[in-house]
């Protein structure tokens, strides 16, 4: 039987990816320029974990 994991364990990436999406959207509303490349780059990681999580999850 396979011994329960710490909830900090099951929370730790689903933290992660809250905080890049908190942390894109604040860029992208506090200025234009270089803030606006910081802001997509940011707010791609979090889908980029996703479609990764899914295809590996396929095979």
């Amino acid at each position: 039987m396979r011994r329960p994991r710490p909830t900090s364990a099951i929370l730790a990436w689903p933290l992660a990816i809250f905080t890049a999406g908190l942390a894109g959207l604040t860029i992208a509303l506090t200025g234009d320029g270089w803030r606006d490349a910081a802001a997509w780059t940011v707010l791609a990681a979090p889908l980029a974990t996703v479609i990764w999580a899914m295809a590996r999850r396929r095979t």
